[in-house]
């Protein structure tokens, strides 16, 4: 009697336990039932086994959508005992028959507290704090720290698909670039939203931003997918979700923002992400919001990111689910007692009208878009496979010590980390521009007055050339050609391309040279500005004539970089008579007079009479 008292003492805790544990007990909710035939089953043989389900059952199964014929993925209205009917009869002819259960927007989530606009400028003042009037309350953006994220990349570039009720294009998202959608519950291409959760998701991700208006986004510059797969009520199934997955997949995303969920495990979703994943794609899902210990479905597939949530002090959210399947967090907000402060504020629709609102939200749903917008941050920053993308995101998370249910996965979301992790190596244009800054070449003085020969003397220099060969054409009439033109352009800066960049006062010597013309080489590991007499002078046009001179074409080049360098000595004579050994007077100006005037004299040698160019 007594064994008998403790088995049943230890089948009742069994069962319980089972009940407490949401990863065995949430089997989810269902009225259909998905029918995938095998690939090496032709269309005549599904079409019979199609007319034998409806003549014994009374149901027909159909194409769950216009996308479904390659994966030959049906649906049919039905129970479990249906379920259990058909997987006997098709158990030959289909990879699995399973239930559609109904995913939807995470329980008890979206305490939804609508908001004013603000009109106030924001207060704040950073570099990059835009100037959206309320982007001052979006404590969640400033919390990730995205600003200094923006300093390198605002997304552009990357394509995230927001799977969920869908995208309306209220004012804040008017210049977020949208590519195209579809809706899965309605079958057709408008994918617009009529609950406002998707909006909202979509906000967070990419809202329009420095347009003077409403909020910001995290990865502005980003491209949205709208993709509906959850109806006005917030419901939709595995089917429509798994296919919205194929499809973002196949049309360009990114990433896949989803944040949905709910219980029972499905073959139909487990490929589409492994689909997804091999294509390139990283998929987000929101934990769930039932505080339970483990994330809900889609969350807790493999290959897939699952998102717990944080309130505005940086601690898990009290709904927010935790343990199995978190791999990392971010703000989902909270806004109890209709706290709109305390939630994640963006633009969206009231559904009861369908006109534009700002409100705050709270949930996992929240939480997951903002690991979908740096994400979008870091595939734009260059890094493109999933793994290594997740892998910025985990790896830079601020971590959290003793979470040992884990309430934080890997911890909580840093943008700029993120960002910096995915660039570690990468010269950016950010990291240009400030060199292009910090050298002076920003200043408008520069340009003027900056550099060894000043910007004036450099287009004396280069139209002097002109004028000297077309004043030659009076005598020896010649066709223009591109070696004619490039000699005119190579000689009249030097005989150096690179002679524009040149600044005498950079401190590095190697760069320095690479950015001299010739005439500056010899002085230019001393950063002066006097050229060396030796180049300077007729001797290089002289070799470059005995070079070439045999040559049909690249004669009028040796030709052409001959009356550059008259105009250039000819100009640096008369502006900046600075030469080594020789000083700034009249010695070097005569100097160079006397080499600008046998240059040309070399010129009307090289050419001769009747000469025509090849």
């Amino acid at each position: 009697m007594r064994k008998l008292v403790l088995a049943g003492l230890f089948l009742v805790g069994l069962i319980w336990a089972i009940a407490s544990f949401s990863g065995l007990a949430a089997q989810g909710t269902y009225d259909r039932i998905v029918l995938d035939f095998r690939e090496d089953v032709d269309a005549a043989q599904i079409e019979q086994q199609v007319q034998t389900i409806a003549q014994k059952y009374n149901v027909r199964p159909r194409l769950n959508s216009e996308f479904s014929q390659p994966d030959h993925l049906y649906t049919v209205k039905g129970d479990k005992a249906l379920l259990n009917a058909l997987k006997h009869d098709l158990k030959q002819y289909t990879e699995y028959v399973e239930p559609d259960y109904i995913y939807s927007i995470p329980e008890s989530q979206d305490s939804r507290v609508n908001v004013s606009i603000g009109k106030e400028a924001s207060p704040i003042q950073a570099s990059q704090a835009p100037n959206d009037p309320m982007y001052s309350q979006q404590w969640n953006l400033h919390s990730i720290n995205v600003e200094s994220s923006w300093q390198d990349t605002k997304g552009k570039g990357a394509t995230v698909a927001v799977i969920d009720t869908g995208i309306s294009e209220v004012p804040d998202l008017k210049e977020t670039s949208f590519a195209k959608g579809y809706d899965f519950v309605n079958d057709r291409e408008d994918a617009r939203d009529d609950n406002g959760h998707g909006t909202h998701v979509a906000g967070t991700i990419a809202q329009s931003t420095n347009n003077g208006f409403g909020v910001a986004g995290i990865a502005y510059e980003a491209t949205l997918m709208p993709l509906k797969v959850l109806s006005a009520s917030g419901g939709g199934t595995v089917a429509d979700i798994a296919e919205a997955i194929r499809f973002a997949a196949d049309h360009g995303a990114n990433v896949i923002n989803m944040s949905l969920g709910g219980g029972g495990e499905s073959s139909a979703m487990a490929e589409a992400i492994d689909y997804a994943h091999k294509k390139g794609v990283l998929v987000i899902a929101a934990a769930g919001n039932s505080g339970q210990n483990s994330a809900s479905y889609p969350a807790r597939y493999p290959h897939v990111l699952g998102v717990a949530a944080l309130d505005s002090s940086g601690q898990k959210a009290d709904y927010s689910n935790f343990g199995a399947g978190v791999d990392v967090s971010a703000p989902g907000g909270s806004t109890s007692e209709e706290n709109a402060a305390g939630g994640i504020l963006q633009n969206t629709i009231d559904p009861s009208t369908g006109e534009s609102t700002f409100a705050a939200f709270q949930g996992t749903s929240m939480a997951a878009p903002h690991v979908a917008g740096v994400a979008a941050l870091v595939s734009a920053s260059g890094v493109k496979d999933p793994d290594e993308v997740a892998a910025a995101l985990t790896q830079s998370a601020r971590k959290v010590q003793d979470d040992e249910l884990n309430h934080y996965g890997a911890g909580k979301l840093d943008a700029a980390a993120a960002v910096k992790l995915a660039l570690k190596g990468k010269i950016t244009f950010n990291d240009f521009f400030q060199w292009l800054r910090d050298s002076g070449y920003l200043n408008p003085r520069f340009w003027i007055d900056g550099g060894v020969v000043a910007l004036v003397p450099k287009l004396a220099m280069v139209v002097g050339s002109y004028l000297l060969a077309f004043f030659l054409r009076n005598y020896f009439p010649f066709a223009w050609s591109w070696s004619m033109a490039s000699g005119l352009i190579a000689g009249s800066s030097g005989l150096f391309f690179l002679k524009g960049i040149y600044i005498f006062d950079l401190p590095q010597a190697p760069l320095r040279v690479m950015g001299s013309s010739i005439p500056e080489l010899g002085s230019s590991i001393q950063g002066s500005g006097a050229l060396n007499p030796l180049f300077a002078s007729v001797l290089i046009p002289l070799a470059l004539v005995v070079l070439l001179l045999g040559h049909a074409q690249w004669k009028w080049f040796a030709i052409g970089s001959t009356i550059g360098v008259t105009a250039c000595l000819a100009v640096s004579a008369a502006i900046d008579p600075q030469l080594m050994w020789l000083g700034d007077g009249a010695l070097a100006r005569g100097f160079l007079i006397v080499n600008a005037l046998l240059c040309y004299g070399l010129v009307w040698l090289a050419i001769k009479p009747g000469d025509k160019i090849a």
